[in-house]
């Protein structure tokens, strides 16, 4: 095949160029020189005097003289042939990466073109390089969204939310900044989901709306998404594709294989991302369960092939870094749920765990089938993923096992049995409603039995203690030891998954700070060199390559708060306002005054709210209306007809007599209206 800088192949003059270059640097061929072929016989006079002309123009070559004498005539054809041969030579082998007869003579001598080369390809990768832009999930337990840049082409990982911080005051929830995505959305390829959980999918029906791209996942997991997608009306604008374990999909120059693992819900998966720059892992949450309650246990056998051929990355969760052994199977859990059952026969049991727990749910079913007990599901997010694990086949419940709230009162306690939310205190959750007794169909009476079939959640501790103490002083009997086991790899499982795939980088992800720091630790124990183990932020920009990683900047990653329908409209400007009404409360001074004269008309009357109850503190009113009196007479004085700074006056002289009267610093807003 003749490649595009080189030359046409006739009589055998150009055949195996760059096949054997050492042997071209001994003998190089210079035009003119014996060994070039010779014409064909039957020109043989045209011949001769063409190797003349060509003998000359080679000699002129080597003296550094340009051009061709004017007394020698060099047939144009001949002469293209017999000028260009390094030329092509040089550019064959560049198009083949083989270096070329000038490069390889440059290496001796140490001189030539080698250099400028090597600058022109480190320039090359330094635009190619993989891109890993973590968009949250490193500095807490939640709200997990990660984008792989390569070139054009960008693919997310996940889209978790978060749930409020106690200061976060009014905020509901808590989706990431996807700015840069929006910025480069021609480059989104679509969205690659481990599992479905909301930590991991639960903005989902937020970015959608601004980032319209196919989304891939499991069966089960698309089931928990597209009923999000109902209740915000995105179902019929969004592509969605189901992926089995093993399977690919290409979302453009990536490739994306799914892995089975195990964890705390069904169908989930880890990313095994192929791209032009090498294999990246993303494992997702995960533990080694080698007795799952449904489907097959972790894919490990993969997970070692994938090693042997080579994983530039892995971006490994870090949960439960911080204890050491293994995650207990979730067989466990229903062991412990039948030693309950049998030890409560005559009591009512209500049991509070996940909504998206498919594999517990399952297993308190298959305990009520045993001891001849009727089922009911309570709270919509575990009514609705229940639904559609039952719809997909990952649930079994045996027929006219599951009744409906309003059938209770037809059942004896020692017949039912509640699986319903609220297992982390959550204000609005069912079983925090009858802990409150305003559930409106169910009310906790002496002899229940509640088991909390959840661990608390970082930062739900006091709220789980509310929940407990509540339904304690209800007379109901609470347990909460050994009715649970994490989805989340331990410590050696983590270090199984790290022996597995001999990473050359290791990105410690799904986790608050001394997680990923611990994480690191063991990432170095399991012989990944300390400078291969990056310990990013949310937001920071980490480019890869074989030979080189670095953090080279940084993307908006700070969380959006939704606040009932609006999204983004409050940010930490209102979130202070709202904290500092909170902790001091506010006073409203409302006054009239005159169009033109600026005369007092009515007022000053003072509204407190979170301050002091008003009725018990006249005195104080009274005494805070003679201070605004003052403080406009004050101003009047001095002429001065500036709202603004009338306002101002009254806020500093009502500050001040507060703050020496009562030590408190309310929020003051004088109100001025012109009559």
């Amino acid at each position: 095949m003749k490649r595009e800088n080189e030359l046409p192949e006739e009589n055998g003059q150009n055949a195996d160029k760059t096949v054997h270059p050492e042997r071209k640097i001994r003998r190089p061929r210079i035009p003119g020189r014996t060994g070039r072929k010779a014409a064909p016989k039957e020109d043989g006079k045209a011949a001769v005097k063409d190797e003349k002309a060509v003998k000359k123009s080679g000699k002129e070559k080597s003296t550094g003289k340009t051009g061709t004498p004017k007394n020698v005539s060099v047939p144009r054809t001949k002469t293209v042939r017999t000028a260009r041969p390094q030329k092509g030579k040089e550019e064959a082998a560049a198009a083949e990466n083989i270096p070329s007869v000038t490069e390889l003579s440059a290496k001796k001598t140490g001189r030539g073109t080698s250099q400028p080369r090597q600058r022109q390809r480190q320039s090359q990768d330094s635009v190619s390089r993989l891109k890993i832009i973590p968009l949250g999930g490193l500095e807490q337990i939640g709200m997990n969204i990660t984008a792989i840049e390569y070139e054009d082409s960008i693919v997310i990982v996940d889209c978790g939310l978060a749930f409020p911080e106690d200061d976060m005051l009014g905020i509901d929830l808590v989706i990431p900044d996807i700015t840069y995505l929006k910025d480069n959305i021609d480059k989104v390829k679509g969205f690659a989901i481990t599992h479905g959980h909301e930590d991991h999918i639960g903005s989902l029906p937020y970015v959608l709306k601004e980032i319209n791209v196919p989304v891939y996942a499991t069966k089960l997991t698309i089931g928990i998404i597209e009923n999000k997608l109902k209740e915000h009306n995105l179902l019929k604008s969004t592509k969605r594709r189901i992926v089995k374990h093993g399977q690919t999909v290409n979302l453009g120059c990536f490739r994306i294989e799914f892995i089975r693992t195990n964890h705390s819900i069904a169908d989930a998966a880890a990313l095994a991302i192929f791209t032009p720059a090498g294999l990246i892992i993303h494992t997702g949450d995960f533990k080694v369960d080698y007795t799952p309650v449904f489907g097959d246990m972790i894919d490990l056998q993969r997970f070692g092939e994938l090693g042997r051929k080579g994983v530039l990355a892995l971006l490994c969760e870090s949960t439960n870094v911080l204890r050491p052994g293994f995650t207990p199977s979730e067989r466990t859990v229903g062991k412990t749920f039948d030693n309950i059952f049998a030890e409560h026969r005559s009591n009512r049991i209500i049991i509070a765990t996940f909504a998206s727990n498919v594999d517990r749910v399952q297993q308190i079913i298959n305990s009520a089938h045993k001891y001849g007990r009727k089922v009911v599901i309570e709270g919509r997010s575990m009514v609705n993923i229940i639904t559609t694990a039952m719809e997909l086949g990952y649930i079994d419940i045996p027929d006219n096992l599951l009744i409906d709230i309003e059938q209770m009162k037809n059942y004896t306690d020692d017949q039912l049995t509640l699986v319903t939310t609220g297992s982390q205190g959550e204000a609005m959750a069912a079983l925090s409603r009858m802990a409150a007794n305003i559930h409106k169909k169910v009310t906790i009476k002496p002899g229940d039995t509640v088991i909390f079939s959840s661990t608390p959640i970082p930062g739900n501790e006091k709220s789980v203690s509310k929940v407990i103490n509540e339904l304690t002083m209800m007379g109901a009997k609470v347990i909460f030891q050994d009715t649970h086991v994490s989805g989340h790899a331990c410590q050696e499982e983590i270090k199984l998954i790290y022996a597995l795939t001999r990473p050359k980088y290791a990105i410690p992800v799904h986790g608050e700070y001394r997680h990923r720091v611990r994480h690191s630790e063991l990432a170095q124990e399991m012989g990944v060199p300390k400078e291969n183990v990056m310990l990013l932020k949310s937001g920071d920009v980490l480019e890869l390559s074989e030979d080189y990683a670095a953090v080279t900047g940084s993307v908006p990653a700070q969380g959006i708060f939704v606040d009932g329908l609006g999204v983004g409209d409050v940010g930490n400007i209102v979130l202070r306002d709202r904290q500092y009404l909170s902790e001091n409360g506010l006073i409203i001074v409302v006054l009239t005054l005159e169009k033109y004269s600026n005369q007092l008309l009515a007022g000053p009357d003072i509204v407190s709210r979170g301050f002091v109850y008003v009725r018990e503190a006249e005195n104080l009113m009274e005494e805070a209306a003679e201070v605004v009196n003052e403080a406009l007479d004050h101003c009047f004085a001095k002429n001065t007809t500036d709202w603004g700074k009338i306002k101002n006056e009254i806020k500093d002289s009502l500050s001040d007599y507060l703050w020496k009267k009562m030590k408190r610093n309310p929020m003051i807003l004088p109100i001025i209206m012109e009559v």
